[in-house]
């Protein structure tokens, strides 16, 4: 028979090797990336301003039968009258949270730079009324190489968009299409010679496109990645329906991806050169399985 004193040693030990094995399941689901959606696929269908407002509620339908586990908007949708309700709404209905939202805006001009400024106020304010706690920053394409000038300038505001992320709690990355990351990385690398400190959110898909390995570019700055785009395209360059289907050697990313310890946030992004042959909440499905089998999320 246990005495009182044994009794309560022992179900100390219980309770503390409970804890332990607890405090280990959290970390390891602490450390497993969370996989996110972004809704390009659906804000396409709405050129040229993308605004898939209409479609929203089909967006989240899609998005939580998938498994993902948040939407990242454009901030064309958060500048819609009645944006905030909208999306606390349709949050509410799916819980599925809106987890940030992409951000586009010629940022080297400074002819536009006091109306980008109040516009990202606007944006960012919505965007934590909303929940959302990330912003990817693409800043502009010049459709030329950028001048010492230009980047003092976009650099100059994009300071000043810190700030304004900061003050509405937005954690701010630069998000890259292909411009910033030809010739060297020209653009990006002039950002970060005045901003060395910038987090990073790159979409692979785009270093790809652009003639940049994503091994290298992950191992270069890993410790300036937050957040990443998932993306796939065949060999001929048009982009697959679904993630998977395609030529990019994720295996090679994923290892390497394990190898620097990356503890930051991913997002699909579904692209199609052509009409999807599968109901599109499947291809999502489809692709959140694969990507979370090969990286192990």
């Amino acid at each position: 028979m246990l005495s009182r004193r044994n009794f309560i040693k022992k179900s100390s030990a219980f309770a503390g090797g409970l804890l332990l094995s607890q405090s280990k399941s959290n970390f390891f689901f602490q450390n497993k990336v969370p996989v996110y959606a972004h809704l390009w696929v659906y804000a396409s269908r709405y050129p040229p301003e993308w605004n898939c407002t209409p479609i929203l509620d089909t967006v989240f339908s899609d998005l939580k039968y998938a498994g993902l586990q948040g939407v990242e908007v454009m901030e064309i949708l958060l500048r819609q009258d009645g944006a905030v309700d909208r999306f606390n709404n349709l949050i509410h209905t799916y819980d599925l949270p809106v987890t940030g939202s992409s951000y586009y805006a010629d940022m080297w001009d400074k002819n536009q730079q006091q109306k980008i400024l109040d516009d990202v106020e606007l944006v960012t304010e919505r965007l934590h009324n909303v929940g959302g706690t990330m912003i990817g920053l693409t800043v502009g394409d010049a459709h030329h190489t950028k001048t010492e000038d230009e980047l003092d300038a976009q650099a100059e505001l994009l300071k000043k968009i810190l700030v304004m992320c900061d003050k509405n709690k937005i954690a701010p990355n630069l998000h890259n299409h292909t411009f910033e990351v030809t010739n060297d990385l020209h653009d990006l690398k002039g950002t970060l010679k005045r901003i060395p400190d910038i987090k990073l959110g790159p979409d692979l898909n785009w270093l790809v496109r652009a003639g940049v390995d994503p091994v290298w570019f992950i191992k270069t700055y890993a410790g300036k990645i937050v957040y990443m785009h998932i993306r796939d395209q065949y060999v001929n360059g048009k982009w697959t329906e679904y993630v998977g289907e395609g030529v990019t050697d994720f295996p090679a990313i994923a290892k390497t991806l394990k190898d620097i310890n990356y503890t930051g946030k991913a997002a699909i992004e579904l692209a199609f050169d052509e009409p999807p042959k599968n109901p599109v909440k499947e291809d999502w499905k489809t692709s959140l399985d694969y990507v979370r089998k090969t990286f192990n999320w």
